[in-house]
């Protein structure tokens, strides 16, 4: 990555490192904290979170003393601290914003509204945004990243999220000519539908890994690689084959041969898809090739590619947000992104029901008791009139609805005071004139 390491070394050595605020100190922030305090040229000054003991709990396994903090709220004292080599901690993202000596903000939030809060607040004072938030892009994400080219500044997913890695391969392909047939990921758990934090064998699992059970979920009932997926398909091109994509069980070795099309011996109808498989491919991800030149085709056999006619391309580990600097550097650095969605929709995540949903009721979140995500074209899901599942926490249902019901905009309520809902519609008004 234009010897980045290098770049990173320069500014150490000048003493002026990039500058990086993260908002969300859950487990993927702790560990953005952790790898930055390991990192040359670049600092995580400020951290935030609604409970400000995260974020102290952060910097201590970062290896920072008491002596190293500063909890403020305020714009000014926030700013003094960071002159000084302080770390903060704060609760108010928007300190984390404004700061004056903040150049790239990381959310890693997960919630679509906070994306949206914070990625206005950053347009609004020119600071790059690392949008590990894959729930808000999938479904405001092309005007957000509008936005941010107009004011000068970087959107991008993240380096080591599966759909930044994937992005990673695609772009190789694309670059050296070669024809996509299919790009996915290894999904590391049985997909369960109905999975809810109160399933016992998944709340047992959640406590063994030290996780929220409704964060395990989010994966188990499948939300989680629609959402991955979505936002690979929106930044590529590429699109789901069926609703809700193949889910191939097949190991490492298969998947060139699985994800061929029906009459090469595979599962697909037509090529340029996005999918994701159930084996031994996890943590990996995975871009499948083809290629109708002669001499590139014998090139690859004698490269130990196989015989074709399809080939594959694997990365055999996402690292999650212990990538994530990377993505933050490459913006300061290079004005890059890791992966961005194109100025439209390809795929839309839509809202499924997990269990007969009663007129009257709040949805709850992803990965809770309520719906899961599936993915679809966004063609289909805006003719069907469906709902985002970005924007289903939070609806009010109007009507009863069936388990396994798509949800529409036609049953649920919408809340006029959130940002996410707003842009929303925005965006589906440029979109669709």
């Amino acid at each position: 990555m234009y010897e980045i390491d290098r770049k990173l070394m320069e500014l150490e050595d000048k003493q002026t490192p990039i500058h990086v605020s993260l908002i969300g100190c859950g487990q993927m922030g702790k560990d953005i904290i952790a790898q930055i305090s390991k990192m040359k040229g670049i600092v995580c000054d400020i951290a935030v979170d609604i409970d400000t003991d995260f974020v102290l709990d952060g910097y201590g396994q970062a290896g920072y003393s008491p002596e190293d903090i500063v909890v403020a709220e305020d714009l000014k004292k926030v700013e003094e601290a960071v002159r000084e080599g302080k770390k903060v901690a704060a609760s108010d993202y928007r300190l984390a914003v404004a700061a004056r000596q903040t150049q790239v903000v990381i959310d890693a939030t997960g919630s679509p509204e906070m994306g949206a809060r914070i990625t206005l607040e950053c347009i609004f004072y020119k600071k790059h945004i690392v949008m590990m938030n894959v729930e808000c892009d999938v479904t405001i994400g092309p005007i957000l990243r509008k936005l941010c080219e107009q004011a000068g500044i970087v959107y991008s997913l993240t380096a080591g999220d599966e759909p930044g890695s994937i992005c990673e391969i695609y772009r190789f392909a694309k670059s050296l000519g070669f024809k996509v047939v299919a790009a996915g990921k290894g999904k590391n758990n049985p997909l369960d539908f109905y999975a809810t934090p109160d399933t016992p064998e998944w709340a047992g699992k959640a406590k063994e890994r030290k996780m929220a059970p409704r964060m395990l979920v989010e994966f188990v009932d499948g939300s989680k690689t629609m959402i991955e997926m979505a936002a690979v398909s929106n930044a590529t091109g590429l699109v789901p084959d069926v609703r809700g994509m193949h889910c191939a069980k097949c190991n490492v070795d298969e998947l060139k041969t699985v994800f061929s099309l029906k009459s090469q011996g595979g599962v697909l109808e037509k090529e340029g898809v996005v999918d994701f498989a159930i084996g031994n491919v996890a943590p990996g991800v995975f871009v499948v090739v083809t290629t109708d030149n002669q001499r590139i085709i014998d090139g690859l056999v004698q490269r130990d590619m196989g015989q074709g006619p399809n080939y594959l391309l694997y990365r055999p580990y996402h690292l999650c947000s212990i990538e994530t600097p990377i993505t933050a550097a490459q913006a300061v650095l290079y004005g890059e992104s890791s992966g961005h969605p194109m100025d439209h929709l390809t795929s839309e995540c839509i809202t499924i029901a997990k269990r007969d949903l009663k007129k009257g009721e709040v949805l709850d979140s992803i990965g809770e008791y309520c719906y899961r995500a599936s993915i679809d074209l966004h063609s289909v899901a805006r003719d069907g009139n469906m709902l985002p599942v970005g924007l289903a926490k939070g609806a009010v249902m109007k009507c009863d609805a069936e388990k396994d019901t798509v949800l529409t905009y036609d049953m649920v309520e919408l809340s006029e005071k959130s940002v996410l809902v707003q842009l929303r519609r925005i965006q589906d008004q440029m979109l669709n004139a």
